[in-house]
C-alpha cells in the first residue's frame, strides 16, 4: 500500500507561497515496488498536492546529488 512520509519542506525561491517537499514513498508503483524519494514543487504552498513531482529511487540519489552540484557550479549566476 502506497504510504508517503513528509521529510522536509523548503520555501521555493522567488515565490510568495511556493514550497519544495521531500518525501519518502513506500510501494509507489504498487505492491512490492521499492521505495523512492519524492521531490515535489507546489506553487501555492500545498504540501500534500504538488504541481510537479519526481520520484528518485534510493539507488540513484548520489548520482542525482552530484548532477545537481554540477549544475549549480556551471549555472550559479
Amino acid at each position: 500500500m502506497k504510504k508517503s512520509i513528509l521529510l522536509k519542506t523548503i520555501p521555493l525561491a522567488n515565490t510568495t507561497e511556493g514550497v519544495i517537499t521531500i518525501s519518502h514513498i513506500e510501494e509507489p508503483y504498487g505492491e512490492n515496488s521499492k521505495p523512492v524519494v519524492s521531490i515535489g514543487i507546489s506553487l501555492d504552498g500545498d504540501e500534500n498536492n504538488p504541481t510537479w513531482k519526481a520520484h528518485i529511487p534510493y539507488e540513484n540519489i548520489d548520482d542525482v546529488i552530484e548532477a545537481l552540484k554540477e549544475a549549480k557550479e556551471k549555472y550559479k549566476n
